[in-house]
């Protein structure tokens, strides 16, 4: 599915100012160019790239805008979609005569395949155009519609993004409202007390592809589940944007998404 919206901007004083509360946007901009800290953010467009799961997606941002998004809901499908989802996005943006100044890419954990896809593509764009590359954990990408539709949560409330691994196992992250790392992101079997630090102390709400299977496992009163949060690439501008402010680049000749756990290739039970 491809969407053509009008600008939507976020900006630092909106619902999604609990992702960067300590700066302010204009003002942590480099001035580079002989330009504005202004005029540089002005310029600036990212390309993004999510495939850590079945969905693949891509994204434009300009300006804090979100100007482009296309979703595959029907995958893993990333080896076919991902190249044609990336080139629609960039002819879009040239189109429109809109220079793309950086791509971000979602770094994990997640689909193995889906992971090295991603990268693969958002590395041979930055090649091509010379352009930096930006990585933004998979945690952080599915914490941000949460942030901005749900605007209701207690002020002490955690965030524990969920991706969906073998049997019991989940690939989560403990974040709080400001979206600090109060856990990095780990392997978790999970259990009835695996989180039982943080409910017994916080309203803690979970979600992702990983949490369904969670539900009647962990029934703490203080355990709450959203459904319908999967990392997507139009949710990652508000991130890349604040990493493209700090320079966080990666070396797009060395960079490998975070797997967190080593591929296992398993015997296929079909007979030749």
């Amino acid at each position: 599915m491809c969407v053509i919206i009008p600008p939507q901007k976020y900006g630092i004083n909106g619902k999604l100012s609990y992702l960067c509360p300590e700066i302010t946007l204009i003002e942590c901009l480099p001035e580079r160019e002989g330009k504005t800290r202004k005029e540089n953010y002005d310029m600036s467009c990212i390309l993004h790239i999510e495939t850590s799961t079945k969905v693949c997606s891509v994204a434009l941002s300009q300006e804090g805008h979100l100007i482009y998004h296309e979703e595959d809901f029907n995958g893993p499908n990333h080896s076919v979609q991902c190249g044609v989802m990336a080139e629609a996005a960039l002819s879009f943006a040239n189109s429109h005569a809109i220079p793309v100044d950086a791509v971000a890419v979602s770094s994990g954990p997640g689909s193995y395949t889906g992971l090295r896809i991603g990268a693969s593509m958002a590395k041979g764009i930055c090649y091509g155009r010379a352009l930096p590359l930006i990585a933004i954990p998979t945690p952080l990408i599915m914490c941000v519609p949460v942030l901005l539709k749900h605007d209701d949560l207690p002020e002490d409330a955690l965030l524990v993004p969920m991706t969906d691994a073998r049997r019991m196992e989940v690939y989560a992250a403990v974040y709080d409202r400001s979206l600090r790392e109060v856990r990095a992101i780990g392997a978790d079997i999970v259990e009835a007390d695996t989180y039982k630090q943080y409910l017994d102390e916080h309203p803690v709400y979970f979600f992702g592809d990983g949490s369904a299977k969670c539900r009647e496992v962990i029934t703490h009163p203080n355990a709450h589940f959203i459904d319908g949060i999967l990392p997507l690439a139009k949710n990652m501008f508000p991130l890349a944007e604040k990493a493209m402010m700090r320079g966080e680049f990666q070396d797009a000749a060395y960079f490998e998404p975070f797997y967190l756990k080593e591929f296992v290739a398993l015997k296929s039970k079909k007979l030749l």
